[in-house]
């Protein structure tokens, strides 16, 4: 007999297609190539410097040296339960908080630790790549549900009470949305936690978008509106988005204490401790003033009213605004299936090749989060050069 050479399940993995986008964005630069991304996930501005110098005083202190505590330095933990009941209005423990190396990690731990062979997962499209990996590395099953832009790409409790069989576990709940994003409202989200308190179905909260809300817009927290979900609720977070410190890699999962214990023997078998550095300076961010946060997110605003203008300029594409995070989500669905820069354009894939390689503009499409037809758009980056990516799709598509 003859065994494979590779693990079968790491092997099915697929790689992140926005990184993909990002790094061949950056080989294309690299080369000489005058090329605009709008692939990138992380905020361009720099991490604060009162949370720099956190980590510098950090780096000085003999008891940063060491190995610490598997699930997160106490103080930050601590830190990480008051600063969720500051801006969310959910009151934990620091017994359920687990710090995480970053928010892809809390994601791992969180499915590794819920789910069995078989469990299905409920997850809208379009939905952030990464979350299917590891479902199916913990056995589990996703089970996409669709969503639109005519629709706000919001889901709803028809739509998942469709999808729900025996052996659906948990729903993956996030708003504002990576990579649409949109942003549920409150009687929305109401109505989706009474449905899943009624069928005694998990609540995986994403929230680590929950400063960057623009216009009349706000965020609510389903573990605060329907606290009837009780200890079937985990909330996923940390401090890449919000403090742009995507780099620094501190992420949390919060959680009920069994869920939480099983994660932490995880992690402790797996990375053990975050760095004690880059905890010392998530400490100082979710301590700290949100000053900094605030002139990122008035920055971001003014840029995504920019290409959500210069978007649906475009004709033929439909681009409803983004309420939340730093992305636009057009539709070109009406694009595909004719002839574009002497190229039939059959998919959204076809497309974005066609874009970086004739127009030098970089996007991710959406067959990347789970269906064709759209592309995620970031406005994190500098005013001109979205002005310039923008116009260059637009060129190229009249």
């Amino acid at each position: 007999m003859t065994l494979d050479r590779i693990s079968r399940r790491v092997g099915a993995i697929a790689p992140s297609a926005t990184l993909a986008v990002s790094n061949k964005a950056k080989a294309m630069r690299a080369a000489g190539e005058n090329v605009i991304g709008f692939g990138a996930g992380e905020p361009d501005f720099a991490t604060p410097q009162h949370i720099v110098d956190a980590a510098i005083a950090a780096c000085a202190d003999p008891a940063m040296h060491k190995y610490s505590a598997v699930g997160g330095l106490p103080e930050l933990k601590e830190a990480v339960a008051a600063k969720t009941m500051r801006d969310s209005g959910y009151g934990c423990e620091a017994s359920q908080v687990l710090i995480t190396n970053g928010g892809k990690h809390a994601v791992y731990n969180c499915f590794e630790a819920l789910l069995n062979p078989g469990d299905e997962v409920l997850l809208p499209t379009p939905y952030w790549t990464t979350y299917p990996e590891p479902v199916a590395l913990a056995g589990g099953v996703t089970v996409p549900i669709i969503t639109t832009a005519e629709g706000g790409f919001r889901t709803t409790v028809e739509q998942l009470e469709a999808a729900r069989t025996e052996n659906t576990k948990a729903l993956v709940f996030v708003s504002p949305s990576n990579p649409t994003g949109a942003i549920y409202p409150r009687n929305e989200i109401e109505a989706i936690g009474r449905w899943a308190v009624e069928h005694d179905i998990w609540v995986i909260c994403d929230e680590i978008y929950e400063h960057l809300v623009y216009g009349d817009n706000e965020h609510y927290s389903m573990a605060t509106l329907v606290p009837e979900l009780g200890d079937k609720v985990i909330i996923l977070n940390g401090v890449a988005k919000t403090y742009a410190m995507t780099g620094w890699r501190v992420g949390w999962m919060i959680g009920p204490a069994d869920l939480i214990k099983a994660a932490q023997n995880l992690q402790s078998h797996s990375t053990s401790n975050v760095a004690n550095v880059a905890q010392a300076a998530a400490l100082a961010a979710v301590t700290g003033p949100l000053d900094a946060v605030y002139e990122m997110r008035e920055a971001f605003d003014r840029r995504r009213l920019m290409m959500h203008s210069l978007l649906s300029g475009i004709e033929g594409v439909l681009c409803p605004e983004p309420e939340g995070a730093f992305y636009a989500y057009p539709d070109f669905s009406t694009l595909l299936g004719n002839e574009i820069g002497g190229r039939r354009i059959d998919t959204t894939l076809d497309l974005a090749d066609i874009l970086l390689e004739e127009a030098k503009v970089a996007i991710v499409p959406g067959e990347a989060f789970g269906v064709g037809g759209g592309a995620r758009l970031s406005f994190a980056l500098g005013d001109d050069d979205l002005s310039e990516g923008v116009g260059r799709i637009a060129d190229f598509l009249s």
